[in-house]
Order: C-alpha cells, then structure tokens, then sequence
C-alpha cells in the first residue's frame, strides 16, 4: 500500500487567472509523469490555462469561502480527489480571510494523514 502523502500547495491572493497562471507555472517544475491535482475556488474569467490530461485532474468551485459556505464543496471534491493518490494538489483560494481555520481544517485527523501542507505563496 503506498502511505505517501500528497504535498498540498495552497496559493492565495490575487486574480483567479494569476493564481491559475502560477499553478501552471509550479505543475511546469514537476515530472510530467506525475500525477497531480489542481482545485480552483471560482471560475475562469477567460480561456481556462489549466486543462485536464491523464496525469492532471482539474477541478473548478463555485465561488465561495472554502471555510465557509464552500467547506462541504472542498471537502467532497477534495475527498475525491485523494482517492486517486496524487503526488501534489495545488489549491486555489480567492480570499484570504480564513486561511487559517482552512490550514487547520486540512490539518485534522480524517486529512493529516493523507496531505503535507507544503507551501502557501500569497500571490
């Protein structure tokens, strides 16, 4: 059984396409081999830059604080996405203001075992 864990990266601040655009940017630095995930909080403005292959899995939320009001959202997506054992998830938050209860919510037991929150740029 592999008991690695996935390395979470959670990129915050600025536009959904700047922090779509430094997602592509960290996956471009990354093995193609790999198997990764990326789960957007809101919608492309535009042309979506990340698309969907056999080793990346894309995932767009509806708007809404990943804490809050999208917190059943992120936990399902998320749950889902765990289940398909990739190496890095890269997790796109709009807003800042609950990243802590978020970082402490991927912290808890049903999740510490699964990801190693590795990096939170701020964009």
């Amino acid at each position: 059984m592999n008991t690695a864990k996935a390395q979470l990266h959670l990129v915050h601040g600025g536009s959904y396409t700047q922090r779509e655009t430094a997602i592509a940017a960290s996956l471009s630095r990354l093995p193609a081999t790999l198997s990764n995930a990326v789960i957007l909080e809101g919608l492309p403005a535009g042309q979506d830059i990340l698309l969907a292959t056999n080793n990346l899995h894309v995932t767009r939320i509806a708007p809404g604080c990943f804490c809050c009001i999208g917190n059943l959202s992120l936990r399902v997506t998320l749950n889902r996405v765990l289940r398909q054992k990739p190496a890095h998830i890269f997790l796109g938050v709009a807003s800042d203001a609950h990243l802590d209860q978020l970082s402490l919510t991927l912290q808890e037991p049903g999740y510490a075992n699964w990801l190693e929150i590795a990096s939170q740029p701020r964009l």
